[in-house]
Order: structure tokens, then sequence, then C-alpha cells
């Protein structure tokens, strides 16, 4: 097992952005960006394989995890620009990247507008657009009158799907936990982002090699969308799990983590 490293900061905008870097630094380097209301735990699943073979970055997106709270709503522009922050200040000109849900969001504007930063690309539970302007006003009215804990059993049952729950119920109470420790100004940051966010006129600039992955049950980005990602990208490869929902590194992680690493490894 690679050892783990501290978490360490960067600075954007006034804003302490917490990362981590893992495994040898003189392998390439893969970015794995988390979903909404997650932290740069999410990954543990994938760490071991990917650490023998990569140099790991994960980060907090803004408001979430170890990050510091944004004083104002977040943008996808914004959040895309705090990952080429982040490369920057790692002296990485280029990465491949591994985003799921809102963090393929995140990877599908980097992959768009700075194709010359960006190696091979796994967009997970990803879409063009992610929900729609009145599902995000309904969930930003849900956190500012009663927390993350007044939508965390529903965000996590959109999480998983109902048979891995009652089958884990130790992961399905380590993902509640920690989208009740998202602070609510962070969360709802974000969810104003994914509210105003739509990259269907951009997609099909991106040019990286490019694996997207779904999941059978994702009620989220339903398999729908992974397929209409699939034929935005030019040359991409579409994996769908089946018996999965929406986090599928977590659900399937013995299935989409050998798939992960072997299409990142270009094999």
């Amino acid at each position: 097992m690679t050892p783990r490293h501290a978490t360490s900061h960067f600075e954007i905008d006034g804003l302490n952005i917490a990362y981590r870097v893992d495994g040898d630094d003189s392998k390439d380097a893969v970015v794995l960006i988390n979903s909404l209301g997650t932290d740069l735990r999410l990954w543990e699943p994938q760490m071991d394989e990917l650490t023998r073979h990569f140099r790991v970055i994960r980060y907090d997106c803004r408001g979430h995890g170890e990050s510091d709270v944004p004083p104002n709503p977040a943008t996808i522009d914004r959040l895309g620009a705090d990952l080429v922050a982040l490369l920057d200040c790692l002296n990485i000109e280029r990465a491949h990247l591994c985003g799921i849900s809102l963090g393929g969001f995140t990877a599908l504007w980097l992959a768009a507008y700075h194709r010359e930063r960006v190696g091979r690309c796994v967009f997970a539970n990803a879409a063009a657009r992610l929900g729609s302007e009145q599902s995000w006003d309904e969930r930003i009215r849900a956190v500012e009158a009663g927390g993350l804990a007044a939508i965390s059993e529903t965000v996590v049952g959109r999480f998983l799907g109902a048979t891995f729950r009652a089958a884990h119920p130790d992961v399905t109470r380590h993902l509640v936990d920690m989208v009740e420790a998202t602070p609510a100004a962070g969360y709802i940051a974000a969810c104003a982002a994914l509210r105003e966010a739509d990259l269907h006129n951009v997609i099909s600039r991106i040019r990286a090699p490019s694996l997207i992955i779904g999941g059978e049950l994702d009620q989220s980005t339903p398999v729908r969308q992974s397929e209409e990602l699939c034929t935005l990208i030019s040359g991409s490869d579409l994996v769908v799990l089946p018996a999965a929902a929406h986090l599928t590194n977590v659900e399937q992680a013995e299935k989409f983590t050998p798939i992960v690493t072997t299409f990142l490894r270009g094999l």
C-alpha cells in the first residue's frame, strides 16, 4: 500500500482549497474530482490501485471538506478555474482526469476549454446538463430550511441502490455523514453553479481520449445522458455498470477501479 500524504492547501480568490497528492511523483498525474456533497475521501476505494500506476491528486471542491466556503454562489467557470489553479500549483502541465457527478461535470469543462491540460479523461455519472433549474431551486430551499441533514438520506438514496444500501449499512452511513458534514453554504454555492450550467454547446470541442461510465439504476444522470455524452464526444467509449446507481465508484468499486485504471494507462 502506498503511504498516504497529509492534506495541503493552495489559495485562490482568497480561499484555501484542500488537496492531497499520493503516489510516485515521477509517474503520470491523475486528478480525481468528487461529487456534490462529498469530499476527497470518496475515492478511497480506488486509491490503492491507482497509486500503483499514477501520481494521484484529490481535492475538495470549494465549500466542501477541508476547503473554505465561498462567500458567493459558484459558477462552473469558477469551479473549473479552481482545477486549473490546482494544476498550476503543482506545476502539472497535463493530467489525466477522473470525475464523478459534479466532478465529471468539472472535468468536462476543463477538457473542453483547456484541451492542452488534459490527457485521458473519465467522465463518470456525468452529463452535459445536470438536473433542472427547478430541481436545484428546490434543493437549495430544502438546505436553507433544514441544513444538509434535511436531504442527506434522500441524496444518499440516489447515490447508492437500495440493495447495496441494505447490504452495506456502514458504507451508507459513511456517505450520509460525509454529506451532513458539508457546510450548507458550500453545498448551496455548488448547487447554484449546477443550476446555471449547461455544457451542450462546448462538449464537442473535447479531443481527449474519453471514457464515459454510467450506472444502470442512476436517477441523477440516467443512462440516456451517458449515451448523449458518448455521442457528443468524438471517439469516446461508454461503459454502463449494471445494477449501479449514481456513485458507481463506491457501489461497484470492484468493476469501476480496474476499468478506470486500464483506460487511464492506455491499455
